[in-house]
């Protein structure tokens, strides 16, 4: 099979195999100093990125090293707004330094949920993007509040699901902490991508059948079985 979904790792978070991980992925988003992360990480990140002539974006988040940006965090509006923006500058200036352009921009962890269904977060974060960033591709939860206000902030956007967590009958992400929420086993994965790529259906939790459609599928950099099952995947379904 020759899979259309660009696979995409969060990564620049503390890891210390990235060199195994980029061979296999096309597209990276780097923890750019919200949850983790700082310039020499970033720029540890992009060099891996350039030298295995791959593609890369920013993966700002709460401002919550404590929780590693997993936590729901009570921020105000402003300082979120603030805090979200420093990180994006601080990533695109070491990328632009490196020669490397914005592929994306992608919210982390707790950010990222919280804006696929609260639709006032939404709205903030798209409103600051069309303000500030514009013109760089947004990754959004298909079906999601972040999606509707990207698209109706004008917002160039990438659909995305994940190949390595389980999914609820509503399409949100099964809370972390229940247990196989997180895919770790090959088998899990590949059961999950299955029906995915070959039939356009997620599998829930439930076993229920839910059409689906993205254009770029994640896996988590820390993982615990990403080095065993990445590279069994990539060639199993895209080449």
């Amino acid at each position: 099979m020759n899979a259309t979904y660009t696979i995409n790792c969060d990564l620049g978070e503390g890891i210390p195999h990235e060199d195994k991980i980029i061979p296999w992925i096309d597209l990276a988003s780097i923890a750019c100093g919200g949850h983790i992360g700082d310039r020499n990480s970033i720029a540890a990140s992009l060099d891996l990125v350039r030298k295995f002539e791959k593609k890369a974006g920013a993966h700002p988040s709460y401002p919550d090293r404590i929780n590693f940006g997993r936590k729901t965090l009570i921020i105000a509006r402003n300082d979120l707004i603030n805090s979200v923006k420093k990180q994006i500058q601080l990533y695109l200036e070491i990328a632009s330094f490196k020669g490397i352009p914005a592929d994306h921009i992608k919210f982390h962890g707790a950010l990222y949920n919280d804006a696929a269904e609260d639709q006032a977060l939404a709205e903030l974060l798209a409103t600051f993007l069309k303000n500030e960033f514009p013109g760089i591709p947004l990754f959004v939860p298909p079906q999601s509040e972040l999606e509707k206000a990207a698209l109706a902030n004008q917002l160039p956007i990438r659909l995305e699901i994940f190949g390595d967590r389980a999914y609820q009958d509503d399409l949100k992400l099964a809370p972390r902490k229940t247990q196989n929420s997180l895919l770790i086993q090959t088998n899990q994965v590949i059961s999950h991508l299955e029906t995915i790529l070959l039939s356009g259906q997620l599998t829930t939790w439930s076993g229920t059948l839910v059409p689906i459609q993205a254009d770029t599928l994640c896996f988590h950099g820390d993982n615990p079985g990403i080095l065993e099952f990445l590279p069994q995947v990539r060639k199993r379904f895209w080449q």
